[in-house]
């Protein structure tokens, strides 16, 4: 059974019990392993449960969703739909554990089943195409180097995430990726009470976006990770001027709204494609994201004052933020004539976040001149600032060390190419060696992972069922 850390007197008897039926997990599973385990339910299950394919990835690979019923022979329409689904960024694999455990669950427990009072709809990856690109990293060792070097996320425009259709003023896409469209496709038929989108982040604590305030869930919401001794997130979100709910929980909020404010500020639409939130929206569904890290850092809910302003904080990050990007973009001026495989998603990935990084610099350093950035910086905005820096350069620069060396994996002797290689390996080696010597942080069980997101859907679902 997973420990209490904390007074649980806010979380119901109830869900405490569900908590505990968390098993260990001595790594993430990969594509294999979550389609064969979502087979396996179904193939135990056949009174309640049936499996579909409901669309391919772009290179082939099927995506699966397994339906279930309340009860056997339940007619369609008779209870609202609740759709889970795991891999909506192909780093984040918490959520393909998630998605097994709670279709297990849910169809192993009938009362677990009549108290959430929904039909489900479960996808155990959504990308299974760029989940095989981290496979390498998934049954550790978990230490951050094994983890950056294997590290893999795709570029916006190969995102399921980032690629759901818009069309708000001159805000337009509408060239969703073929993993996208199974989403669609689900939410459309189904039109959803609840979608779940399992994500999860890399370091800080653990928070939430919901689509509009809920407040009887929030406490529940809070509390869980608290419970299983993960702190939540009080330092930098993952964006300026984002609407906070609650402590911990963000607002995901609409499309026009997003559009108005951006236009507000003055800036251009740089969006893409849409999230599902937006997507989502069309049917009123309550959208739920819950974020966890991989690594445990108590100072990440520290709100005492760090010793140093937010502008410093700020101006810090922005400065080694510039230098990433220059790396990046330099090496890629130097090597793009070169190169073998240029449309690798491994290249694709680098030419799109240093174009994201060319901006975040920049933009960071604007806000720390801002009149409101002169005050103190908490201890956990302080530490997610600095964090934040070895987080993107040990990620983002791992991909493209992972693209260089791609490229001398297939024969690839030229000039530029081994030299851009050989600077980018030395650069890399003495990030790791900071990294190490600065962050030291655990990593988290696993299974307090799983249970938070697990035990935040069926909260979720339950109390827009009135049984929370």
């Amino acid at each position: 059974m997973i420990d209490s850390r904390t007074d649980a007197a806010r979380l119901p008897r109830w869900l405490l019990d569900e908590l505990s039926t968390v098993p260990s997990y001595d790594g993430f599973a990969g594509v294999d392993e979550l389609h064969a385990g979502l087979r396996g339910i179904a193939d135990r299950y056949p009174d309640i449960a049936g499996l579909r394919r409901c669309g391919s990835s772009r290179q082939g690979d099927p995506l699966w969703c397994l339906t279930i019923h309340r009860r056997p022979g339940e007619e369609p329409g008779a209870a609202p739909e609740a759709l889970a689904f795991g891999l909506p960024h192909p780093n984040e694999p918490i959520g393909g554990l998630t998605a097994l455990h709670l279709a297990e669950r849910l169809c192993s427990d009938a009362d677990l089943r009549a108290r959430l009072g929904h039909r489900w709809r479960i996808v155990d990856c959504a990308d299974p195409d760029g989940l095989r690109l981290n496979e390498g990293w998934l049954r550790g060792p978990f230490t951050r180097a094994h983890y950056a070097r294997h590290f893999y996320r795709p570029a916006g425009n190969d995102q399921v995430e980032w690629t759901f259709p818009i069309n708000h003023e001159d805000a337009y896409f509408d060239d969703p990726i073929p993993e996208t469209q199974a989403l669609m496709r689900l939410i459309d038929e189904h039109r959803p009470q609840l979608v779940a989108s399992l994500h999860n982040s890399e370091l800080g604590g653990a928070y939430y976006w919901l689509s509009r305030p809920e407040p009887a869930l929030h406490p529940v919401l809070q509390e869980v990770p608290a419970h299983l001794g993960i702190p939540l997130h009080r330092g930098e979100p993952e964006a300026p001027d984002l609407v906070l709910l609650d402590d911990a929980i963000y607002e995901a909020t609409a499309l026009a709204k997003v559009y108005e404010q951006t236009r507000q500020r003055g800036e251009p639409w740089l969006y893409g494609g849409g999230s599902t939130t937006w997507y989502a929206n069309r049917w009123g569904a309550l959208m739920l994201v819950s974020e966890l890290p991989y690594w445990h850092d108590p100072r990440a809910a520290h709100t005492d004052p760090s010793g140093i302003t937010y502008a410093a904080a700020l101006a810090g990050n922005a400065e080694a933020m510039v230098e990433v990007a220059e790396l990046l973009t330099r090496t890629l001026a130097a090597v793009e004539r070169h190169l073998l495989a240029p449309d690798s998603p491994f290249w694709r990935a680098s030419r799109f976040f240093a174009r994201v990084l060319d901006e975040v610099g920049p933009a960071r350093l604007a806000r720390s001149r801002r009149p409101d950035s002169a005050r103190p910086a908490t201890v956990a905005e302080a530490n997610s600032l600095a964090l934040n820096v070895h987080e993107w350069r040990l990620r983002y620069c791992g991909i493209l060390l992972r693209a260089l060396r791609g490229e001398a994996a297939v024969g690839n002797v030229r000039a530029p190419v081994r030299a851009a290689l050989g600077e980018v390996e030395q650069t890399y080696a003495t990030w790791l060696l900071e990294d190490a010597e600065t962050a030291e942080l655990e990593p988290i069980e696993i299974r307090r992972l799983v249970g938070v997101q697990y035990a935040a859907t069926i909260a979720a679902a339950a109390h827009l069922t009135g049984t929370l």
